[in-house]
């Protein structure tokens, strides 16, 4: 094996190349990632991601619709949209941390509310309703006519699981008849998305369906790699590299910190309410499990002492020679109760 002298010392080549590489770029002697882009990346379920890829980009937000909406023609998918001013509603000062929203309307004039839920609460499904509703209702003048009324649709992605006992992750509710399901009333849409649940699978005819959710719930503050799957997309890789930490000066970071700050605080609120609801539940439980005993107990006694009441009655009465029908009749003891006195 050949010596190669590195400075005071004579190494063989193996020993030299290994020694060399501690003191040399990585990439160097790391060709299979040479052409691999390692980035730090954000998680674009947040308000500032969230607002920037689907509420800055058509394209993007119209690529993300029309892969996660039932749509079941292609004259049905959206070529465009333009986007509307956001919240119809007033936050309420619990939840205004957790939701974040992007409104839009396509060419036909249909109507996209696009929300992104961190936390579950029975309240935001009220909240959607209202909100799809008012959008509903606003589409129309003074004057205009009904049949001007085009369809909203209300797309709800939830970082929550909210139907534990429902195996499926995608809730597709509509207006319809309960007994003739075919027969619809057309103009609320509401699709909620529990992104826990979901698992990637290979689903061909739903490529892009699967990519969307892939991107939502695989890209985060942990990946350096994105899959080269999602890459291929142009519309996903153009939604990825809107994720990028450079891209985001620090006053923005800060805010995309303070979000995540304010949902953990969101969670530990809704946890310990949550906690004392059950302790109270098993407290008053308790209280009036032993509040129903007392009372059964109470009631019990009485009837109880009614019962031995007719029975020293019937015994008298037997005594002094009555007939047993009439004892029972006036005791309410069966005359075999009353012959064994």
């Amino acid at each position: 094996m050949n010596k190669i002298k590195y400075g005071s010392a004579e190494l063989n080549s193996k020993n030299f190349i290994f020694h060399l590489s501690l003191h040399l770029p990585f990439a160097i002697f790391a060709p299979n990632l040479k052409n691999k882009r390692i980035m730090r990346y954000l998680d674009p379920k947040a308000d500032l991601t969230f607002k920037k890829v689907f509420g800055e980009h058509p394209d993007l937000v119209t690529s993300l619709l029309n892969a996660l909406l039932p749509f079941e023609t292609e004259d049905e998918k959206i070529v465009s949209v333009e986007y509307l001013p956001a919240e119809l509603v007033p936050e309420t000062p619990l939840k205004k941390n957790s939701i974040v929203d992007v409104r839009c309307r396509d060419a036909h004039g249909r109507v996209f509310i696009v929300e992104m839920q961190m936390i579950w609460s029975p309240a935001f499904m009220h909240r959607v309703l209202f909100n799809a509703s008012k959008a509903y209702v606003r589409q129309l003048g003074t004057n205009e006519k009904y049949e001007l009324l085009q369809p909203v649709y209300s797309l709800n992605l939830v970082n929550d699981v909210f139907m534990p006992d429902v195996e499926g992750y995608y809730h597709d509710y509509r207006i319809v008849h309960m007994e003739h399901t075919e027969k619809v009333i057309e103009g609320l849409r509401f699709i909620f998305v529990e992104l826990p649940k979901f698992k990637p699978h290979t689903f061909s005819e739903k490529k892009m369906h699967v990519l969307w959710l892939r991107y939502l719930t695989e890209i985060g503050e942990k990946t350096r790699i994105v899959p080269q799957e999602l890459m291929d997309v142009p519309e996903i890789k153009r939604a990825v590299e809107q994720l990028e930490e450079s891209a985001f000066n620090d006053a923005q970071l800060l805010g995309y910190d303070d979000f995540w700050d304010a949902v953990r605080v969101e969670k530990t609120l809704v946890s310990d309410a949550l906690n004392k609801g059950f302790r109270q539940g098993i407290e008053q439980g308790v209280q009036q499990g032993i509040e129903q005993g007392i009372e059964q107990g109470i009631q019990q006694g009485i009837q109880q002492g009614k019962a031995e009441e007719r029975i020293e009655i019937a015994r008298k009465f037997k005594a002094s020679g009555i007939p047993a029908d009439i004892i029972a009749m006036n005791t309410g003891l069966s005359e075999e109760e009353i012959s064994a006195l």
